[in-house]
């Protein structure tokens, strides 16, 4: 059973009382929240969330940047034992609509910046009664808003403290709605309870960070690993350090100036910071310690270079954290070993009948376990589809994966993601990987894209280092010594970035197969 003090609002309530002067949350533009000014935050916002008529288990959409208000009303709707319904800042029109309407949204809270997008589908959404806007509306605003019961900052902010103070969250408690990502069918909506988003965090080393150290995080809160942050930072009675995005340009600007000592990352941020002209004084900096996942081939020139040591794991918004490493994380392309720690889960690499594999074959991860409320508990109003990820009393990933003889488990594809060309199955990551060591390529994404005859070639688009000077034929010619034939890429394709999902910048491989080969894509057959 997990302890309420280790859910946010409990967290921050104790070292309000233990540790009030302690800057709990900061801005890398100055401004920062004690323990005991956000807590009187929290209760505050709870107050005027009440007020307009959350109760407990009503569902509450927000959308709203990374910055201060979203931890206070995430604080606020906690209290409540509301569930909240966050949504990714860059949704708009028929996606907004649908993720509004199906997540049965009552009451909406959102920033001025979003009220344009919401005025375009608030007719498609009956059940929504009220829109609390954080900031001010303008006439022409309200008159495209129809009906909806209108609040403002102010008037919100202006309700009497609730008296008694709410009793708050329990573990069992559902925590929120997360919004499934980078699929090509309908997005799915998951049921998410509060150890889910505590044990997001909770695999990481035991001397990661002490009371009062900074975290440093730019991910967002619609997404499980800022929010995870967040709760993992106040658990341990430190300095949640935030921007609304993540900036490879200023990281390090911001890290010293902040003096951090823990940096939360994402693979692609890895590889940018990497990337960067390396500097006489690159480890000259506060960090001790990055939270990362993936992990990039250079990843020990990276902890030299910069004088950081890094862990990783593999995740995912339905089951948490199940695969996780500590400080020695073994080779660079592993995502960990089962973990140890609450809530205990339990892993498998399974064939198609969910029989285990032995070492070295693949096949797909699948999680359960022992602890009540630890995992998702389905998709809101699709049971068909939870009844299909639940089978056999496991959650299935729809990853595939192996495990080495020591016990290291590496991610081999979404099962969704893999090529068939020729009869042959093809990794997508093995590809990935093969054409990322070439030197004049920063990333890389592998597709399949329609051949003539049937099945699949392959296509890779690639962020290289200098445009004009790239030669495809030349990267061809690199992999025809470095991989089975069958593998090898027919279609290169040079982009300035990728497609990707906000939340976790992972590539949006569906709209890269949706554009497939255009007029200034290199075709290797064509080059002959």
């Amino acid at each position: 059973m997990l302890d309420r003090i280790c859910l946010a609002p409990h967290a921050v309530a104790r070292w309000a009382v233990d540790t009030p002067d302690v800057v709990a949350l900061e801005h890398v533009d100055g401004r920062t929240h004690t323990y005991a000014e956000l807590h009187t935050e929290g209760l505050r916002w709870a107050a005027g969330l009440a007020a307009v008529g959350v109760e407990a288990g009503a569902h509450v959409a927000t959308m709203v940047p990374n910055d201060f208000d979203s931890h206070r009303v995430l604080l606020g709707l906690s209290w409540l034992r509301a569930v909240e319904v966050p949504m990714n800042s860059a949704f708009t029109g028929r996606i907004l609509m649908y993720s509004l309407a199906h997540a049965d949204c009552t009451v909406l809270v959102a920033a001025p910046e979003f009220v344009d997008r919401i005025a375009e589908v608030i007719e498609e959404l009956p059940l929504v009664h009220t829109l609390v806007v954080l900031g001010e509306v303008d006439d022409a605003q309200r008159a495209r808003l129809g009906s909806v019961r209108l609040i403002e900052r102010d008037e919100l902010l202006a309700a009497p403290a609730l008296d008694p103070a709410p009793d708050g969250p329990e573990y069992h408690d559902v925590h929120s709605l997360m919004f499934t990502s980078g699929t090509t069918g309908p997005s799915k909506a998951v049921i998410t309870p509060w150890p889910v988003m505590y044990q997001f965090w909770s695999w990481v080393p035991d001397d990661t960070v002490l009371p009062g150290e900074g975290v440093f995080c730019a991910m967002p809160m619609f997404h499980n690993s800022g929010r995870s942050a967040f709760n993992y930072a106040m658990v341990r009675g430190a300095r949640f350090v935030i921007r609304e995005r993540f900036s490879a340009t200023d990281f390090w600007r911001d890290v010293r100036a902040t003096g951090v000592t823990t940096a939360a990352v994402v693979g692609p941020m890895t590889a940018l910071l990497y990337a960067a002209e390396p500097s006489p004084d690159d480890a000259d900096n506060p960090l001790r310690n990055v939270v990362l996942g993936p992990m990039i081939p250079e990843m020990a020139d990276f902890e030299r270079r910069f004088g950081v040591r890094t862990c990783t794991c593999y995740g995912q918004t339905e089951v948490g954290i199940p695969l996780a490493t500590g400080w020695d994380h073994g080779p660079w392309a592993n995502c960990g070993k089962p973990r140890t720690d609450y809530p205990w889960l339990e892993t498998r690499v399974v064939n198609e009948l969910d029989e285990p594999l032995g070492p070295g074959e693949v096949g797909e991860l699948i999680v359960r376990s022992p602890e009540p409320w630890a995992l998702n508990l389905g998709y809101y109003k699709m049971p068909e589809q939870t009844v299909e990820a639940w089978r056999n009393g496991w959650f299935h990933t729809g990853d595939a994966f192996r495990v080495d003889d020591d016990g290291w488990y590496y991610f081999v594809d979404r099962l969704r993601d893999a090529i068939r060309r020729r009869g042959e199955n093809i990794s997508s990551f093995e590809v990935e990987t093969a054409v990322t060591e070439h030197p004049d390529v920063l990333e890389c994404a592998a597709v399949g894209v329609p051949a003539t005859l049937g099945e699949d070639e392959v296509m890779v688009a690639v962020i290289v280092r200098d445009p004009d000077r790239f030669d495809p034929a030349e990267l061809v010619a690199f992999l025809e010594e470095r991989m089975p034939r069958f593998m090898v890429p027919r279609y290169v394709q040079v982009v300035a970035d990728f497609p990707r999902t906000e939340a976790s910048m992972r590539v949006r491989k569906h709209e890269l197969r949706a554009q497939g080969v255009t007029t200034t894509t290199w075709d290797r057959e064509a080059s002959r």
